[in-house]
C-alpha cells in the first residue's frame, strides 16, 4: 500500500491517488501510465504548439494564395479563384483519409508525425518554387504571361503535399490533445473543457498574426520568405512535439474493424437486402440466437444481428452507427451554400481590396489579404458576447440550458452568412460606380478612390456567422453520432467545406464560360472594373436563402439523438 512519506526536506511523495494508473492509456513504450507523471497540460502544451504552427502555415498560404496565382504565376482572376477553391476543398476532404489512416493503421501519434513530415516537405518545395525565376510581370496585360512549366509543376505539387499533410493533422491533433486528459477524473475533466476553449483561442490568435504579418511579408518583401517562414516554424514545432513523446498518454487501440469499414459493411448489406429475391429463405439463425427474417422483400432485425442474403452479418450497434451518420446527411447537404460563401474571403474579397485605397500613411498600404483578420477578430470579440450575453437572455426566453438549440444556432449563422453576401454585393456596386465616376473603368491597375474599410462589414458579418454556424456545426456533428464515430462526425463536418469549395470552383467555371461568350467581359474579368462580382454575390445570397429554407424544413423535423439538447 502506498502512503504519504515525509522526507527530510518536508516535501511529500505523490499520494496513492497520484499513483493511479490511467485506464485505456499506455506510455510510449506500451507500459501503463500513472496520472501524476503523464498527460495533462504539460503534454497538451506540446500538442497545441504543433497545431498553432500548422494553422500558421496553412493560413499563411491560403489567405494570400490568389495574389500569388494572379501575380508571379500570371493566372486570370477566375482561374486563380478556381485553383484556390480546388486546393482548399481537397484540404478539407483529406481529413477523411487521415481519420481512416489513424483509426485503422498508424494511430494518432504516428499519423501526426507522418503528416508533419509531409507538411514540411511541401512547405520546403513551395519555398523553392517561389525562388525559381518567373517571367511574369504585373501589367495591365497580365494574361500574356507564360510561367515556366517547372515552376508550375513544383508549385502545385508542393501545394497539394501541404494539403495532404493538413489532412493527416486535422482529425488527429485536437483529439490527441484531448486524450491527455482523463474525462473520468473530476479535475482533469475540467481541464479538458478548458483545453478546448484555449485551443480555439490560440487558433483564432494565430490566424490574426498570420494575415496581419505574413501577408505583408509576402506582398512587400518576397514570396520565398513568406513561404519559408512557415516551413521553419513547422519544423521547429515538430521538434517541440517530439520532446513531449515520453509524457504523452497513448490510447490503447481497440482491436476491431474501422468505423469506416463497419459503416461500409452495413451499407453493402442494406443494398444486398434490397436486391434480395423471394426465393431466399425466410429465416436465418445461428446457435447464438441472432436472427433476421425476410418480410416484404426486406430483412427485419431481431436480437443482435442483421444478415444479408449471402450471410454477411452486421450487429445492431453497427446498424445504429450507420443510421446516426445517415440522418445527418440532409443537414450536411443544406449547409453547402454556407460553405460556398465561406470560400469567398480568400479569393474575390481579397481581389476587391487590391483595387481600393489601402493607404494608412504615405508609405504604408494594408495588404488586402490582411483584411481577413477582421473575421478572426470578430470571432474573438463575439464569442464572449454570445456566451455571457446572448445565451443567458435566450435561456430566460426559451427555458433551455443552451439558450437555443444547435440547429437554431446553425440557422442563425446561415442567415448572417447570406446577409454578408448582400452587403458584399452592395459594396461592389458602389466600387464599380466609383470607378465609372472617376473614369477608371479601363485602368485596372489604378487605385479607386474608395477606402478599403468599406469591405470591413462583410468580413465582420462572416466572422459573426462563423460563431453561430461553424461552432454549431462542429458541436452538432460531434454530438449527434455515437462516441466511436466522433472522429467520423468531425471529418464529415470538415467535408462540408471541402465540397463547398469544389462547388464554388464549379460555379466560377460555369459562370466564366457563360458570361464571356461573344467576346464579352465575364463576371470575373481580370479587369475587375469591367467585371460583375456584384452579380455573383447576389447569386450566392439567393442560393443561401433558398437552402436556408430547405435547412429549416429538415431542422424542424430533426430528432436529436441525446436528451440533453433542447429541440
Amino acid at each position: 500500500m502506498f502512503t504519504s512519506i515525509t522526507e527530510q526536506s518536508g516535501h511529500e511523495t505523490p499520494l496513492l491517488e497520484d499513483k493511479v494508473v490511467v485506464d485505456g492509456c499506455v506510455d510510449y513504450r506500451g507500459h501503463p501510465v500513472h496520472r501524476y507523471n503523464s498527460g495533462g497540460w504539460r503534454s497538451a502544451t506540446f500538442i497545441i504548439g504543433v497545431e498553432v504552427a500548422e494553422r500558421f502555415a496553412y493560413y499563411g498560404i491560403e489567405s494570400n494564395l490568389i495574389t500569388f496565382l494572379t501575380g508571379p504565376l500570371g493566372q486570370s482572376t477566375a482561374t486563380a479563384a478556381e485553383n484556390v477553391n480546388a486546393w482548399s476543398g481537397t484540404a478539407s476532404l483529406l481529413p477523411l483519409l487521415g481519420a481512416l489512416l489513424a483509426d485503422s493503421v498508424l494511430g494518432r501519434y504516428r499519423t501526426i508525425l507522418f503528416a508533419s513530415s509531409i507538411y514540411i516537405l511541401g512547405l520546403g518545395l513551395l519555398t523553392l518554387s517561389a525562388l525559381l525565376p518567373s517571367n511574369c510581370k504585373t501589367t495591365e496585360n497580365i494574361s500574356s504571361c507564360s510561367p515556366d512549366r517547372l515552376q508550375l509543376f513544383v508549385f502545385f505539387f508542393s501545394l497539394y503535399l501541404v494539403a495532404l499533410g493538413q489532412g493527416g493533422h486535422k482529425p488527429c491533433v485536437q483529439a490527441f490533445g484531448a486524450d491527455q486528459f482523463d474525462g473520468q477524473e473530476p479535475e482533469e475533466s475540467k481541464a479538458k473543457s478548458s483545453f478546448f476553449n484555449w485551443w480555439y483561442f490560440f487558433m483564432c490568435a494565430v490566424i490574426l498574426v498570420t494575415v496581419s504579418i505574413l501577408n505583408y511579408i509576402q506582398d512587400n518583401i518576397g514570396w520565398s520568405l513568406g513561404f519559408g517562414i512557415p516551413c521553419v516554424v513547422m519544423a521547429a514545432a515538430l521538434a517541440v512535439f517530439l520532446l513531449g513523446t515520453r509524457t504523452y498518454r497513448y490510447s490503447i487501440k481497440v482491436e476491431e474493424r474501422s468505423v469506416f469499414l463497419r459503416i461500409g459493411r452495413v451499407l453493402v448489406a442494406a443494398v444486398r437486402n434490397w436486391k434480395a429475391t423471394p426465393s431466399l429463405p425466410a429465416f436465418k439463425e445461428e446457435a447464438s440466437g441472432m436472427i433476421a427474417y425476410q418480410s416484404s422483400g426486406q430483412f427485419k432485425f431481431l436480437n443482435k444481428a442483421l444478415y444479408a442474403p449471402d450471410g454477411l452479418k452486421c450487429s445492431v450497434s453497427d446498424v445504429e452507427e450507420t443510421k446516426s451518420v445517415l440522418r445527418l446527411v440532409p443537414i450536411w447537404a443544406s449547409c453547402l451554400a454556407y460553405a460556398v460563401v465561406f470560400a469567398q474571403p480568400p479569393t474575390f474579397f481579397t481581389k476587391q481590396g487590391v483595387t481600393m485605397d489601402r493607404s494608412i500613411s504615405p508609405t504604408f498600404q494594408v495588404p488586402s489579404a490582411s483584411l481577413q483578420s477582421f473575421i478572426s477578430l470578430s470571432i474573438v470579440i463575439f464569442i464572449p458576447i454570445y456566451d455571457r450575453v446572448f445565451v443567458p437572455h435566450a435561456r430566460r426566453i426559451t427555458q433551455k440550458p443552451s439558450g437555443i438549440t444547435l440547429l437554431q444556432r446553425i440557422g442563425i449563422g446561415m442567415f448572417l452568412s447570406a446577409m454578408s453576401m448582400m452587403i458584399a454585393a452592395v459594396v461592389e456596386m458602389m466600387r464599380l460606380k466609383t470607378a465609372k465616376d472617376y473614369g477608371l473603368v479601363d485602368t485596372p491597375n489604378a487605385t479607386i478612390p474608395m477606402s478599403v474599410c468599406w469591405l470591413i462589414p462583410q468580413y465582420v458579418f462572416s466572422g459573426v456567422a462563423n460563431v453561430f454556424t461553424m461552432v454549431g456545426l462542429q458541436e452538432f456533428f460531434y454530438d449527434q453520432v455515437t462516441a466511436e464515430l466522433r472522429s467520423v462526425g468531425l471529418s464529415l463536418y470538415l467535408s462540408i467545406f471541402g465540397v463547398g469549395s469544389f462547388l464554388s470552383s464549379f460555379l466560377i467555371s460555369i459562370i466564366e464560360k457563360a458570361t464571356s461568350e461573344d467576346g464579352r467581359d465575364s463576371w470575373f474579368a481580370d479587369n475587375l472594373n469591367r467585371a460583375h462580382l456584384d452579380y455573383f454575390y447576389w447569386l450566392l445570397a439567393g442560393l443561401s436563402f433558398v437552402l436556408l429554407i430547405v435547412y429549416q424544413y429538415f431542422a424542424k423535423h430533426y430528432i436529436y439523438r441525446t436528451a440533453n439538447i433542447g429541440v
